[in-house]
C-alpha cells in the first residue's frame, strides 16, 4: 500500500461502516422480500439489475468485456455464487429467521479454509483448523438441534441444510476465483458474474414455475423497497465500498466484516422482525463467531 496515497480517514470509516451494516442488514431485507416475492425470482431481479448497472458502468469507462474463455469462468462462478449460494439463501429465508441465516452463513471462512486445503493447497488441515471447523459446526448444531434444551424453537432443518450448502458453494467459488481466468477489473468481473448469475436465477425461477401464481400488483411497497435496497445498497454501494477497501486496507482488516455482519443481522431481526434472541441464538452465534475469529487469524501454510 502506498503511504502517499492514503485516503482521508473519514472515507475509510465510511467504507467500513457500509460493509459492516449494509451487508449485515441485507439478510433482513431478503426476509422482507421473500414473504411476498418468490425467492429465486427476487434474487434474479436483484442481480440482473445490479449486474446490468455494474457491467454497463464498466463498459462506459472503456473496460474490456470478458473474453470467451473468461465468460466460461464467469458462468462457472455465477452458478456457484448466485444460484447455489444466493438462490439457496433467498429460499432458506422463507424458513429460517434472517439473523440465524447470517449466523450460519458466517461459517463461510471455515469452509473457505477447507477449500484452500482441498483445491489450492495453501492451507494444511491442522489441529487448530479442525477444532475451528468443529466449533463452527457446533454453533450450527445448537440452533438446529431439537435435543438441546436451550429454549426457543430450533430452526428448520431443510433451511439450515440449504444454508450450509450455500456457504460451501461460496467457499468453493472463492477458491476457484483465484485460479480461473477472469477479467482484471474487479468491477467488470463482478458485474459480469452478477449479470450471468441473474440470468441463471431467472431460468431456475421459470423452471420452478415461480411466476405462475405471482402477481406483482399484489406486492406491498415494503417488499419493493426491500428489493431496491438490496440492489442499490447491498449489491452496488456495499460492493463498491468493499472493492475500494481491498485496495486501501489489509485483507485481514477488511475481513472483519465476517464478525460484524451476523451481529447486525441478529439485532435487526430482533428489533425489526420480532425474531427470537434467547440462549439458543446467543450460544450458536458465539460459537460460530469464535470459529470465524480462529480461521481468519490463521496464516496460510504450504503443506
Amino acid at each position: 500500500m502506498d503511504s502517499d496515497a492514503q485516503p482521508p480517514r473519514w472515507k475509510t470509516l465510511l467504507a467500513f461502516a457500509i460493509i459492516y451494516f449494509v451487508w449485515g442488514s441485507t439478510y433482513y431485507a431478503i426476509r422482507v422480500g421473500v414473504r411476498e416475492v418468490p425467492p429465486f425470482l427476487l434474487a434474479a431481479t436483484r442481480f440482473l439489475i445490479a449486474g446490468l448497472i455494474l457491467y454497463g458502468w464498466s463498459v462506459a469507462r472503456g473496460e474490456r468485456s470478458p473474453s470467451r474463455r473468461q465468460w466460461v469462468s464467469v458462468c462457472v462462478l455465477a452458478v456457484l455464487i448466485f444460484v447455489l449460494d444466493y438462490g439457496l439463501v433467498f429460499w432458506a429465508e422463507q424458513r429460517v429467521p434472517s439473523g440465524l441465516t447470517a449466523v450460519i452463513m458466517a461459517t463461510i471462512p471455515v469452509f473457505m479454509a477447507l477449500s484452500e486445503v482441498v483445491f489450492l493447497g495453501t492451507q494444511r488441515l491442522t489441529f487448530r483448523l479442525a477444532i475451528a471447523l468443529l466449533v463452527g459446526l457446533a454453533g450450527v448444531a445448537v440452533v438446529v438441534s431439537r435435543s438441546i434444551d436451550l429454549g426457543g424453537v430450533p430452526i428448520d432443518r431443510m433451511g439450515a441444510l440449504a444454508l450450509i450448502v450455500a456457504a460451501i458453494s461460496w467457499s468453493v467459488a472463492s477458491a476457484f476465483s483465484r485460479i480461473l481466468p477472469l477479467p482484471p477489473s474487479k468491477v467488470m468481473s463482478s458485474g459480469a458474474q452478477m449479470l450471468a448469475g441473474g440470468a441463471f436465477l431467472a431460468v431456475a425461477s421459470a423452471a420452478m414455475g415461480e411466476g405462475r401464481d405471482f402477481h406483482p400488483g399484489a406486492v406491498s411497497s415494503g417488499a419493493w423497497w426491500a428489493l431496491i435496497y438490496l440492489i442499490i445498497a447491498g449489491s452496488i454501494m456495499a460492493f463498491t465500498a468493499y472493492v475500494w477497501l481491498i485496495h486501501h486496507e489489509s485483507p485481514s482488516k477488511v475481513g472483519t466484516y465476517a464478525y460484524v455482519n451476523p451481529v447486525v443481522a441478529v439485532l435487526l431481526g430482533y428489533f425489526l422482525g420480532g425474531e427470537g434472541l434467547g440462549p439458543r441464538v446467543v450460544l450458536g452465534t458465539l460459537l460460530v463467531l469464535a470459529s470465524v475469529v480462529v480461521i481468519t487469524t490463521m496464516k496460510a501454510k504450504r503443506p
